[in-house]
């Protein structure tokens, strides 16, 4: 083994390492993950341990390949029937808003840094895009209704569809003769295109999944991971939407009742995770620090521009038809997150040499960095003071068990926090249906078995066995009780999400 290569992995080994620990020390702070490791990266660039990176087009191919894997999971882990009552308002997010809130930066730019059109659009359509790796890290540690989750979690797996798109046709400034009509239906065929192509990876996935034998339990989940890349090469090579195929793909495998599910998921989420340290990382090495700090004032401004008037007014005109309250809708606005897919976004005019790219690039990193620390710490108390949280919302636990795989059943967790009509229930009038039991009741650190006459606390955690035909309907009782008691059906109350 050559001595550089000996190097390259005793430093990618400890990189590697410390972002893990990282994570622990990221969620203890109530500061992103993301951050820490973009801070790994520039610790390690040429103004720290002095690694010169300024290779754009290479942190192009990398940060695409990257996005595979964690627009995948996104996918993988969502759920259908929570996915599918906002598929149109997150179809609308990820079109007319992202159009809108393209327009907005572009003029805010255009007037405030006085940049021409075409590099001022690139501003806006490089910040378009809400990030899938920092949407679903941040919002799953949270307690909110599953509506706003589904929602923002479906738009930042499907906007960088568009988003990417559109960069590369500004980034190219040639329409080649092409009247503007063309380029319309030059995104629609993508996007139609690449939803076609993840619809039919999908299918064959779960289709071949369903019908293999493969000698290894660990060789399902490559499998999958395989299927969702497939959907991203298949589309790209047909001249569609290679990231919109990878996450419609991902939802019909994640939705399947494929061989060893939970094997799937786990290294699904593993995977994701490594492609997100990687990336930001990477990201990190090929910033300059030296040029940062002249990037501050205009990243504050264009940020604000974003953060007060684009994103607001793209949720406004985009939850039109559909039955939003306001408080849900200033949320929508305040959530969405960017993270590394704009400044992955921003090494294509950047590898393109389009003049001004350096300086696009600059901006966009700073911004990222000071806007995703200020949404981020205050996503919980913005949910709170909207009074949009749920804070006797289920969670699933992924637990690697073959009996609850056999029997096609997921295991939650409930809590009943203080206010919550849970709170003196007893267990036999939660009513679950059949197929779904309380089997663990956790009370000030002594876990015991219920009896139906065991009377919920304050406090207390809950563990809950539900066969899949029977979970959404577990859910919605439980939250029901939650919300008005024992005599949820009586007061009308039937446990559906409520537009506020």
């Amino acid at each position: 083994m050559t001595p550089g290569l000996e190097l390259a992995l005793l430093l990618g080994a400890a990189v590697l390492l410390v972002a893990i620990g990282a994570v622990r020390f990221s969620t203890r702070l109530g500061v992103p993950s993301l951050l820490v490791y973009l801070a790994l990266g520039v610790a390690i660039g040429e103004s720290g341990l002095g690694i010169r990176f300024d290779d754009a087009e290479l942190t192009r191919v990398l940060g695409f390949c990257a996005l595979i894997v964690i627009i995948a999971e996104g996918g993988l882990t969502a759920r259908w029937s929570t996915l599918r009552p906002v598929l149109g308002l997150a179809a609308a997010l990820s079109t007319v808003g992202v159009l809108v809130s393209i327009l907005v930066v572009g003029l805010v730019v255009h007037l405030l840094l006085g940049l021409d059109w075409r590099l001022a659009l690139l501003y806006g359509a490089v910040l378009s895009s809400t990030d899938a790796a920092a949407v679903f890290a941040t919002l799953r540690r949270l307690r909110l209704p599953p509506r706003l989750v589904a929602a923002l979690e479906a738009e930042s797996g499907m906007n960088d569809a568009p988003v990417v798109i559109l960069v590369v046709l500004l980034s190219a400034g040639t329409t080649e003769g092409h009247p503007w009509w063309y380029e319309v239906l030059l995104v629609g065929y993508e996007l139609g295109m690449g939803a076609a192509v993840g619809v039919a990876a999908g299918i064959a996935g779960r289709y071949a999944l369903r019908r293999a034998a493969l000698p290894s339990s660990g060789l399902y989940p490559i499998a999958v991971v395989g299927f969702t890349v497939l959907a991203y090469a298949a589309g790209a090579v047909l001249h569609a939407s290679g990231f919109l195929a990878v996450y419609v793909a991902g939802v019909l495998l994640g939705n399947a009742r494929l061989p060893h599910r939970q094997a799937i998921l786990g290294f699904a989420d593993g995977l994701a995770w490594l492609a997100q340290i990687g990336l930001f990382v990477l990201l990190g090495l090929l910033a300059t620090p030296s040029r940062l700090s002249g990037a501050v004032l205009p990243a504050v401004l264009v940020g604000l521009a974003l953060l007060l008037l684009a994103r607001p007014l793209s949720v406004l005109l985009s939850a039109l038809p559909f039955r939003m309250s306001l408080r849900e809708q200033a949320f929508l606005s305040w959530a969405g997150l960017r993270g590394a897919v704009p400044i992955v976004l921003a090494t294509i005019p950047l590898s393109e040499r389009v003049p001004g790219a350096d300086r696009l690039f600059d901006v966009v990193f700073v911004l990222v960095v000071i806007f995703t620390l200020l949404q981020a710490g205050t996503l919980a108390p913005a949910a709170r003071r909207l009074r949009v949280t749920a804070p006797a919302e289920l969670a699933e636990i992924r637990v690697e068990t073959a009996p609850l795989e056999r029997m096609r059943a997921d295991l939650l967790q409930l809590e009943v926090p203080a206010g919550s009509r849970l709170a003196g229930v007893h267990v036999d009038e939660l009513r679950l249906p059949v197929g779904a039991s309380v089997t663990l009741v956790l009370r000030d650190g002594t876990g015991f078995v219920p009896g139906p006459d065991t009377r919920l606390k304050v406090g207390d955690s809950l563990l809950i066995v539900a066969v899949a035909g029977v979970r959404d309907e577990a859910e919605r009782r439980l939250r029901a009780i939650s919300r008005r008691g024992r005599l949820a059906r009586w007061f009308g109350e039937y446990g559906e999400d409520r537009d506020g």
